[in-house]
């Protein structure tokens, strides 16, 4: 298993999965001027996980022949663990771990930030056993 973080792959994915997290970045940004940091995190990241999809299927796991609505399901339902990592670590580190530290500027940015770096080795894994198997069954589910 400790080969598959040594592959382009992998690479590609960091690569693609750096875009699509700028892009829920970006979005959590504008949202919150809107609505309130927890919420915008959660709906941001719907955002960005239609973009990783994209991303990952087009530049990935292009070799995947698993079924589209087999895929889709599996992506959401990894991303869903990935999702409460990232809400987890974002909100803990702005609402308990920064107060206690001090830390007094940019906490939100820098905590969903952490957040979303966290789930990357989880979500690859996930992604590459689950959403996009390279697997002769692909009937509809």
């Amino acid at each position: 298993m400790i080969r598959y973080f040594f592959s382009k792959q992998f690479g590609t994915f960091l690569f693609t999965g750096g875009v699509a997290a700028l892009v829920n970045f970006v979005s959590r940004v504008w949202i919150s001027k809107f609505i309130e940091y927890s919420i915008a995190i959660v709906l941001a990241y719907i955002i960005g996980m239609i973009t990783a999809f994209i991303l990952a299927k087009l530049f990935v796991f292009s070799v995947s022949n698993q079924n589209i609505r087999r895929s889709v399901l599996y992506f959401i339902l990894v991303n869903i663990v990935a999702l409460i990592q990232t809400w987890l670590i974002s909100t803990g580190l702005v609402y308990y771990v920064f107060p206690l530290l001090g830390v007094r500027y940019f906490t939100f940015e820098i905590a969903h930030a952490i957040g979303l770096a966290v789930p990357v080795v989880t979500s690859y894994i996930g992604h590459k056993q689950l959403s996009f198997k390279k697997s002769d069954y692909t009937e509809d589910i």
